[in-house]
């Protein structure tokens, strides 16, 4: 396990390094500058706001001093959106609030998405299971901005049940949570669900019913077990995405998060936040991909990390 844990952290070193390269690269060729909407600059001052923090320099050097400098914690500080404040402190203001957010729409997705897929996979063809299909075919299917703006009318406008703006007190969560999670509980319950159903098809379930075994025990023992490991290998790079935030849930319900910020820096071409922002969610897809590798042992202890290594 140490052998393949070390092999893994070289690996994202190379995806990292990678990922800076890449997203510098797609900021370099994208048209517009930091500075370009600045009003009545003449090409004195922009000249000298490039010299400043070193957009005059050939892009090779650029790139070089953001690696070096990331390695050391420094990412910069904001060209535009707050100027001159250090990336890192933006960032360790606003990551908070999406990371809150997302775990608790994670886990409201995965507990009830899991057991609803089991239901449906346990009455398969019955009325419920029908439901159920519907429902989760209707949440995967529906825009994000349509379900949040749904419940701000419903729960905030016109029943005026939660507060709408901000998060402020333990209600004002619930609607941005449930927006946040929506989608994902609808697909981990149709993935529990096909999981489920294949693992009650094998071999070993039909021996257990065949003992005498219940059908709770075969079914949150034994098939559970082995259906799981589709969902978590989704709920991995889930939990990369959800945690840094969410555009849509944030600007509908006005959420000062990292989702929202890391758009707005892109249309203003704040390229030290975008850069940052870049790698801190490659960071912990890496992180989170590697964390359900080793969890699969723990699941199956069958499986062999050091095929994949």
């Amino acid at each position: 396990m140490t052998k393949y844990i070390f092999k893994r952290i070289l690996q994202a070193i190379g995806v990292l390094l990678l990922v800076s390269v890449i997203t510098f690269l797609l900021m370099d060729l994208a048209p517009g500058s930091p500075f370009a909407s600045e009003k009545s600059q003449s090409p004195e001052v922009l000249e000298a706001l490039n010299k400043k923090y070193g957009l005059d320099q050939p892009k090779s050097v650029q790139l070089k001093n953001f690696i070096v400098n990331a390695l050391k914690g420094d990412f910069g500080v904001s060209l535009k959106m707050q100027k001159n404040r250090p990336v890192m402190d933006i960032i360790k203001e606003m990551f908070p609030t999406s990371a809150k957010l997302g775990l608790l729409a994670l886990l409201w997705a995965t507990l009830v998405g899991v057991p609803l897929g089991c239901l449906a996979a346990y009455n398969r063809g019955k009325p419920i299971d029908s439901i159920l299909r519907v429902i989760t075919t209707i949440g995967i299917s529906a825009p994000g901005f349509v379900v949040a703006t749904l419940l701000l009318l419903f729960f905030g406008v016109k029943l005026k049940l939660l507060p709408t703006m901000g998060l402020v007190g333990a209600k004002s969560y619930i609607m941005p949570v449930f927006a946040l999670g929506f989608y994902s509980m609808c697909y981990i319950a149709r993935l529990s669900r096909s999981s489920m159903l294949d693992a009650i098809g094998q071999d070993y379930i039909r021996t257990a019913r065949s003992k005498g075994v219940s059908e709770s025990k075969i079914l949150f023992k034994h098939a559970l077990k082995n259906a799981f490991i589709p969902v978590l290998t989704y709920l991995g790079p889930l939990t990369a995405g959800i945690i840094t935030g969410s555009m849509v849930v944030e600007s509908v319900f006005s959420v000062q998060g990292m989702g929202r910020y890391f758009v707005n820096s892109v249309l203003n071409r704040d390229y030290p936040i975008i850069m940052a922002t870049t790698l801190l969610f490659a960071t912990l897809v890496v992180i989170m991909n590697m964390v359900v590798d080793i969890l699969y042992r723990f699941i199956d202890p069958r499986i062999d990390l050091t095929k994949g290594a």
